[in-house]
């Protein structure tokens, strides 16, 4: 979805969703920022970024068939009590399309505007993503733990349906959190695409380890993908013609990718502040149109 940069308007949000699941796209995906601090150089699309949830419950007024994407909240900006309320109305507005992906935040500035530490995030999420399925599922919860504590109490509604939790993390402790906690794994905008396949092995793994199936786990993958002309010397997977983009895709499935979304935001010609959004959004239907599935 456009989520960052000037192209990133209400209007260029609808028309994207609208025309995905005209084509028979599976999922709309956003992610999230929680500030830029002064000075960073993450790059500018992290500068101006929209809040994931208040998208997506926009989306899900404007569509009714296809999916709708996280990737990923941080956990530890928000209680579990507040996410999983915020998700469960999600959930509910939606029909059931949420698929909710999480990770553990990585800059230090938006720990101190949260008010948490950035020390231990990893515990912190073992103890988070099983209180936020309890709060989805039973009638009462009650909690004290290392981190969190919750006195017997009741949250409803609770969704029709739990939504699938996805966790992200490129370390191999957080793959192997994937494998043991959720429904299956996100990869970052940094992932080393060639690498992938031996990601995914460490996750399965630790599924099996865990005695859970590895075979029904999701393993989806962010696209950054950059539309140039072929034959570039050097190509990185995803950029390049829609051809060899497309042929991309179809080597990330052989490693074993269940789903890859294709984020422009990235692309510096799509996703900058400082890009004319008009031919962005061209950009983007064009590109929209010919990744179609």
């Amino acid at each position: 979805m456009p989520m960052s940069g000037s192209w990133a308007t209400p209007g260029n949000m609808a028309r994207v969703a609208r025309g995905a699941e005209d084509l028979g796209y599976h999922e709309l995906w956003t992610f999230q920022r929680l500030l830029y601090p002064q000075g960073h150089p993450m790059g500018p699309a992290y500068r101006d970024v929209h809040d994931p949830v208040v998208t997506l419950a926009y989306l899900a007024g404007l569509t009714s068939r296809v999916r709708l994407g996280v990737a990923v909240l941080n956990l530890p900006f928000a209680s579990p009590a507040l996410m999983a309320k915020q998700l469960a109305s999600l959930q509910s507005v939606s029909g059931g399309r949420l698929d909710a992906g999480f990770g553990l935040g990585w800059l230090p500035e938006e720990f101190v505007a949260s008010g948490v530490p950035i020390e231990r995030r990893g515990r912190r999420a073992e103890e988070y993503v099983p209180l936020l399925r309890r709060l989805w599922t039973e009638e009462t919860v009650e909690h004290k733990g290392e981190f969190y504590e919750l006195p017997p109490a009741h949250q409803g509604p609770r969704p029709p349906v739990a939504p699938p939790i996805l966790l992200g993390g490129s370390a191999d402790v957080a793959l192997r959190r994937a494998g043991r906690l959720a429904d299956g794994w996100i990869s970052s905008s940094r992932e080393d695409l060639g690498r992938i396949g031996e990601r995914i092995s460490i996750v399965k793994e630790a599924a099996r380890a865990a005695g859970r199936d590895p075979e029904a786990l999701r393993f989806v993958t962010r696209g950054v993908t950059r539309v140039r002309p072929s034959g570039a010397p050097g190509r990185e997977p995803l950029t390049g013609s829609f051809e060899e983009i497309r042929r991309d895709v179809d080597e990330l499935a052989a490693k074993g990718v269940t789903e890859v979304f294709h984020d422009l935001n990235f692309d510096p010609e799509i996703g900058s502040p400082d890009a004319d959004p008009g031919e962005s959004m061209c950009r983007a239907e064009v590109a929209l149109e010919a990744l179609a599935p």
